[in-house]
């Protein structure tokens, strides 16, 4: 009997790198391959990359590196790269000339494509390099090995069109492709016929869905539908862009009892000047009428953001906007980070470039006040009991579950594992900046 063929995959970025690896897992299960945690006793390694900072890209570099003397003394692992960083040429070429042991190349558009390259390296013995520019209609019934039976991540759009200028986004996952209402209702309750509770839309602008459909729809006609499908609980979405929230998605999140309260709603800056030259075409005015708004109609919603640090020409006023906003808006909690510069975006190009060590300094002091403000937050839910879906084994204590409120709220509490998938009441009895303590209800 022939022994199994085991795969590695390792996955940088975001939520959308995710969901493409438990598509490449589906596709490889369909191809009779099992899967390990460990490189060295793979006979696939695949990269699935990110390249929106540089920090994910240097790991790759080093990884892949790592494994020239495993490739050495076993000559048929074959050594892949996929996602976001292939599917820029001077990258692609970069990476061909310092990491010659590696055996297959593919970008973001082709996925469906892996198991014919994988034949095509076997009866070859040559490397694969297959890089498509543009992504076509989205293709369904993809195979899709997920690691969780309780909750689901969704894709609903592939690419954007908003070209920020900082991004490389655009140029690695194409223009905005959204999928057609009926298949993502199809999957959905797919889902929920398999045990699935809890789902998280995606896209890179989901409130941009449907613009580019022959039928009328929009995302807030979508998240009505999904909300209809029996069994699904709980429905979550990320990431929306300011610009495109309408005041129709707004009482949607008011209405739909099985959508939480939880808005992810980028930012990255405080000041117009800075938004301007970001091309994030809205002005703080703008974004904080949506949060007056949303806020409104939804009193207990959870707001998180992103916010970046030192982009070109920030000076030290505009970052005390950004400050000032943060304060303002009092934000659940914040993913920040320091502009990194992207090859082929136009910021990259742009004057006075920030120094590091006023990056640093900048983004300590925007760390400090939004730790801050994220405990006082956290310290209101004191003594409320809160519907939290058990997510798992707490890692510093195994006596102990962590779930996620519908507000996206960590917390902690002691419970059976028997309990993990299932929703409970608990009552809130300690806060932290980044979590909260309970107790069954």
């Amino acid at each position: 009997m022939a022994k199994q063929r085991l795969a590695f995959i390792r996955t940088f970025g975001c939520q959308m790198n995710e969901r493409d690896t438990e598509t490449i897992r589906g596709l490889l299960a369909q191809a009779g391959y099992g899967f390990t945690e460990h490189p060295a006793a793979a006979d696939l390694v695949l990269f699935n990359t990110c390249c929106v900072r540089e920090n994910p890209e240097r790991k790759v570099y080093g990884q892949v590196g790592q494994l020239k003397e495993a490739k050495a003394k076993k000559p048929d692992m074959i050594i892949g790269i996929c996602g976001c960083m292939p599917q820029q040429q001077e990258e692609l070429t970069q990476m061909l000339n310092r990491l010659p042991h590696v055996d297959l190349f593919f970008g973001t558009h082709n996925i469906h494509r892996l198991p014919e390259l994988l034949h095509k390296i076997a009866t070859t013995g040559e490397q694969v390099v297959e890089i498509w520019d543009k992504g076509g209609d989205p293709i369904e019934g993809l195979p899709a090995l997920r690691d969780s039976t309780f909750k689901a991540w969704v894709t609903i759009m592939y690419g954007c069109n908003n070209f920020c200028s900082y991004c490389i986004v655009p140029y690695v996952r194409g223009r905005e492709r959204s999928r057609h209402p009926h298949e993502i209702w199809r999957e959905v309750e797919g889902l929920a016929d398999k045990g699935i509770k809890e789902i998280t839309l995606l896209g890179q602008n989901v409130n941009s869905y449907g613009q580019d459909l022959e039928i009328e729809v929009d995302f807030a006609d979508l998240l009505d539908r999904l909300n209809q499908v029996p069994g699904i609980e709980r429905i979550r979405f990320t990431t929306s862009h300011p610009k495109d929230i309408s005041d129709k998605l707004i009482l949607h999140l008011a209405q739909l009892e099985k959508v939480c309260e939880h808005l992810h709603l980028p930012v990255q800056a405080g000041s117009n000047d800075v938004l301007h030259r970001m091309n994030r075409r809205y002005t703080r005015e703008d974004y904080l009428k949506v949060v007056d708004k949303v806020r409104h109609y939804v009193p207990d919603i959870s707001l998180t953001t992103d916010i970046m640090v030192g982009f070109p020409g920030e000076t030290e006023a505009d970052f005390a906007d950004t400050l000032s906003l943060v304060r303002e808006v009092g934000y659940d909690s914040a993913f920040t980070f320091i502009y990194s510069p992207r090859k082929g975006t136009p910021a990259t190009e742009m004057p006075d470039q920030v120094p590091e060590d006023v990056k640093k300094e900048r983004i300590y002091r925007l760390i400090e006040l939004q730790n801050k403000m994220s405990l006082e937050r956290n310290t209101k839910l004191l003594g409320r009991e809160l519907q939290v879906l058990a997510e798992g084994i707490s890692r510093n204590d195994t006596n102990m579950l962590t779930g996620k409120t519908r507000t996206a709220k960590n917390v902690v509490f002691p419970g059976r594992q028997e309990l993990i998938g299932e929703l409970v009441n608990v009552r809130i009895t300690e806060a932290h900046t980044w979590s909260l303590g309970g107790e069954l209800a």
